[in-house]
């Protein structure tokens, strides 16, 4: 893993960074204070808007010296819209670039770098990237050489996340300022925002390979259950918004990727030549009945086990008593 070790000298680069956070309450309180710290360790380069209501946000925004935009819609649920989140980042943002990221997330001093050298190559890009896993139950303090320890901590127990999703997503002002009423913390939203992309133009760059963006462990206590995402109705009901299964996305289907001197297309075999076909053609015709077919012709085993299956079913009604009917009597019976 390679990384870039100071924004280049002479950079004009600025971000405005956003989330929308859990409520502070029990572990995730320290988990989000230690985040938003550390993207202030950024320094002038960042701006940072914390955006919703939840318990402990506004004492957490002015204990971290950053700025608290309360007002967010809800879905029926009551979870915040991404809608919401990103027109009121839109809104507000002062500088050119904008930066959605998930409140559990620790920057190093290698995300700004990266933004640079794509910004410095593109007019229009989705930056997004993988996440390293590390448990941090203690608030960090940032004290002279805090980035160091992280990343020892990162070489020993960090493990690095599927390629599934992303935690962050950065862009130029205005290319996600109408977003579909997705829920927050919920599947399909992130997978849409690179299928979006690619259905735009905009080059989808990876910057997995130059960055080591940290995301603290956590429980799910805070979702239906204690439950993780998938599965909930709110993340079926992000999919249907989406387009369907054919619009989920993952960082495979990214076609750039960030190299130490910079975005670089992906090679055929890096997304995996069928993979890239399937993903080029419904980007290219959006969602409906075209990206269902075209999803079907790349997967004929599963499209097998679909028809299958459904004739099974067809076939199990066929052959199940009509409700109410009743076994002849033969006769001599009673």
């Amino acid at each position: 893993m390679t990384s870039t070790a100071a924004l280049p000298s002479g950079s004009s680069l600025r971000v405005t960074l956003f989330t929308a956070p859990k409520p502070f309450v029990g572990p995730i309180d320290v988990i989000q204070r230690n985040a938003l710290g550390s993207w202030r360790e950024l320094g002038e380069a960042v701006e940072v808007l914390v955006i919703g209501d939840e318990p402990g946000t506004a004492k957490a925004a002015q204990a971290v010296g950053v700025r608290h935009v309360p007002e967010v819609r809800r879905s029926a649920e009551g979870t915040p819209l991404l809608s919401s989140i990103f027109e009121a980042a839109d809104r507000e943002a002062s500088f050119p670039i904008l930066a959605y990221l998930n409140a559990d997330i620790v920057l190093l001093d290698d995300f700004l770098p990266a933004l640079d050298q794509v910004a410095g190559r593109m007019a229009k890009f989705l930056i997004v990237g993988q996440r390293w896993n590390l448990d941090v139950p203690e608030p960090i303090r940032f004290a002279p050489g805090w980035r160091q320890v992280i990343r020892g901590r990162l070489k020993a127990e960090g493990r690095l996340h599927p390629p599934t999703g992303s935690d962050y997503f950065v862009f130029p002002k205005g290319e996600f300022s109408h977003l579909p009423d997705f829920a927050l913390g919920r599947s399909g939203w992130d997978n849409w925002m690179v299928f979006d992309a690619r259905r735009r133009g905009l080059p989808v760059v990876d910057v997995t390979g130059v960055v080591r963006v940290v995301h603290q462990n956590h429980d799910y206590a805070h979702l239906p259950g204690s439950r993780p995402h998938h599965g909930q109705v709110e993340s079926r009901r992000n999919v249907a918004l989406a387009g369907g299964r054919e619009a989920m996305f993952r960082l495979r289907d990214a076609d750039w990727k960030l190299v130490r001197r910079g975005p670089v297309r992906k090679s055929w075999s890096e997304r995996g030549f069928l993979r890239m076909l399937e993903a080029d053609t419904i980007a290219r015709i959006g969602p409906g009945k075209g990206a269902q077919i075209t999803r079907m012709m790349f997967h004929p085993v599963h499209t097998l086990g679909y028809f299958v299956s459904r004739g099974l079913r067809s076939l199990r009604r066929l052959d199940r008593p009509e409700a109410g009917r009743t076994r002849p009597t033969e006769e001599g019976e009673s």
